[in-house]
């Protein structure tokens, strides 16, 4: 035993070594920061749509985002008790690997031009939001894959998670602003199916035992995760909108959500379960639902009430969830959720797909304004009908989650 655990600590310490050397010179053969951030200056050959967000990009919402995918998405996955600690540290690890590799990934889509990948703020937002789906992922197969594991999960996943945004964004011209799709909706679905080939019937009763050690450090660390994501979620769901008055409907529309969804927690939790209160957990997961089902929609009109309904209906689907969708993954489907990213993400990003998908079929330059060329560019620009793009709004959704299941067996049997 001593013997198999010195062979692992030195198999992670190898492949992260190799992983690290890898980066190092691939950002030394391909990366250079970006000169231009001026709209003038940008190339035709590079997605600048992208690129020229760097130009009325703020530092203060890097920062919002970047703390939201570290601590927030760190402590997410570190509220069962049992792997507490050693799973908040192996998410730093997923965190910093996940982040280089996202950033050329994604600067070989996005950001490549005369060979070489010119990297700025939106580089990085973008880089943090490929690592939130890993992080989903890794949710869902927490406890049943060692760190060597979901090194190898992120460095997989990152490269689909990149097409994926990229076929979305920037072929098929989809709004999703706040990333109901290529994160929440791509991560959860990608872990399902990692979590399916991985399944061990044997291992399956002790590790429920297991999730029901919810102790004191639990709770703490389900406070910190919920109160960090009210105060940085309204701006990871906003990060890629650099008009202000486009940005607040987005904070708005998720404030109002989640605090429905919270609500809504509150109302049923009673009801599934025999406490009168729901435990801390059950809020983080209500939280989440609530700014998940708001990631394409942010920035549309939803309006005020709209996005209090929505968050509101996401809560009770995340809560029925867990209590008759969860068993049935696992006794028919043969899929253990760890950390129920089927209810928290992959439930309400369908609903916020559908919800986008509704508001697109009522966009029009009266209602939107000016907005419309924000939300909706090639509405404005009349090379695309309203009905067009609510059509791909819609098929963007089965298309993420056939490239997530396909993309979850595959890294699940290699």
């Amino acid at each position: 035993m001593p013997e198999h655990a010195a062979a692992s600590r030195l198999r992670l310490s190898g492949l992260c070594f190799l992983l690290q050397i890898l980066n190092i010179l691939l950002f030394a053969v391909f990366v250079r920061y970006s000169h231009e951030s001026s709209p003038g200056h940008c190339p035709p050959q590079l997605n600048c749509s992208r690129r020229n967000q760097d130009s009325g990009f703020q530092q203060p919402r890097f920062r919002d985002v970047h703390i939201q995918v570290l601590l927030s998405f760190g402590l997410l996955v570190a509220f069962l008790g049992h792997y507490g600690p050693g799973s908040a540290a192996i998410s730093i690890l997923i965190i910093a690997f996940a982040i280089q590799w996202a950033v050329l990934i994604q600067g070989f889509f996005f950001f490549f031009h005369n060979g070489k990948i010119y990297v700025g703020a939106q580089s990085m937002v973008s880089a943090d939001f490929c690592t939130s789906a890993v992080l989903i992922s890794t949710g869902a197969v927490l406890g049943r894959v060692n760190p060597v594991q979901m090194l190898l999960l992120a460095l997989l996943e990152v490269i689909l998670c990149s097409l994926n945004e990229y076929i979305l964004l920037s072929l098929m011209g989809v709004s999703d602003s706040g990333r109901s799709l290529t994160v929440h909706t791509f991560g959860a679905y990608f872990g399902l199916m990692v979590s399916r080939v991985l399944y061990q019937p044997h291992k399956d009763k002790r590790k429920r035992e297991e999730r029901q050690d919810m102790g004191h450090h639990s709770d703490v660390f389900a406070v910190v995760g919920t109160i960090y994501l009210w105060i940085f979620w309204p701006s990871f769901t906003s990060a890629t909108t650099v008009h202000d008055n486009a940005e607040n409907w987005a904070v708005l529309n998720t404030y109002f959500s989640l605090v429905a969804s919270t609500i809504a927690t509150f109302i049923l939790s009673p009801v599934l379960h025999e406490e009168s209160t729901p435990w801390m957990v059950q809020i983080q997961d209500a939280t989440l639902a609530g700014m998940a089902v708001m990631g394409m929609a942010g920035k549309m009109l939803v309006t005020p009430f709209g996005a209090l309904i929505t968050g509101f209906l996401a809560g009770l689907i995340s809560q029925l969830g867990f209590r008759f969708f969860t068993p049935v993954l696992h006794s028919r489907l043969k899929i253990q959720d760890t950390c129920g990213v089927h209810n928290v993400h992959g439930l309400p990003g369908i609903l916020g797909a559908l919800l986008g998908t509704l508001l697109t079929l009522l966009a029009t330059a009266d209602t939107y304004g000016d907005r419309l060329d924000l939300v909706f560019p090639l509405v404005a620009q009349g090379s695309r009908t309203v009905t067009d793009q609510a059509f791909i709004q819609l098929s963007a959704l089965p298309l993420t989650l056939l490239l997530a299941t396909l993309g979850g067996c595959l890294t699940g049997e290699l």
